[in-house]
């Protein structure tokens, strides 16, 4: 039994770039742009689960009644809290604290926001969404519209890597990633076919190639 997920990372938001966690900010006009560019004409899922923030909602909505396939909300892919930075900038948030990011990504445990969730609980909850996922739709081929955080979380768990030291991996606006799962006698086994990438890519023939 082999399942397929393509984990796609919503797009830009109204407002642009910020540590905006859950503030349910739509979709901008380049953000749907990014999103349709990122799916083009591929068809080959059979279920779209979705954050149910808007800003990846909305999209897998469209996308659902486009390819006349099912949605479904998961609502522990909710993107992350975090608490007082939510709505700030990297430029406002580092403007009198230059190494406050650098030093979040480094340890995000220990220089975590006021009032933001735990890294402890938010991994937790994502992983649960992603067994539950997988117990319900074994064998799919699946689409999870999400965020940045979340794909950290996942690959965190399918890696077998501390989830503290997943902010060290970058996560683009409506990029994708692909992991398959493969099941046999009960047990799972998760593998990373590319991060961060896109669904085709287009390569020069060796014979095109300058030599």
């Amino acid at each position: 039994m082999l399942t397929t997920i393509d984990l796609i990372r919503h797009g830009e938001p109204v407002g642009g770039r910020k540590y905006r966690g859950q503030t349910d900010d739509p979709l901008s006009e380049k953000g749907w742009a990014q999103m349709w560019n990122a799916v083009g004409d591929y068809a080959q899922w059979q279920r779209i689960v979705t954050s149910p923030l808007s800003r990846c909602q909305a999209f897998a909505d469209a996308l659902a009644q486009k390819r006349g396939i099912t949605v479904s909300v998961e609502a522990r892919f909710k993107e992350v809290s975090f608490g007082v930075w939510e709505g700030q900038t990297s430029a406002q948030l580092t403007a009198h604290h230059p190494d406050l990011l650098f030093d979040f990504r480094r340890d995000p445990v220990a220089q975590r926001p006021a009032g933001a969730e735990l890294l402890a609980d938010f991994h937790a909850r994502v992983t649960a969404g992603w067994q539950a996922m997988l117990d319900a739709h074994s064998g799919e081929h699946l689409l999870v519209v999400c965020h940045a955080g979340v794909i950290r979380m996942l690959l965190a768990n399918v890696l077998g890597m501390p989830a503290h030291n997943a902010y060290r991996i970058q996560a683009g606006s409506a990029a994708i990633s692909r992991i398959t799962v493969e099941e046999r006698h009960g047990q799972r086994l998760a593998t990373l076919l590319f991060h961060d990438g896109v669904l085709t890519l287009q390569r020069k023939s060796q014979d095109s190639l300058p030599v």
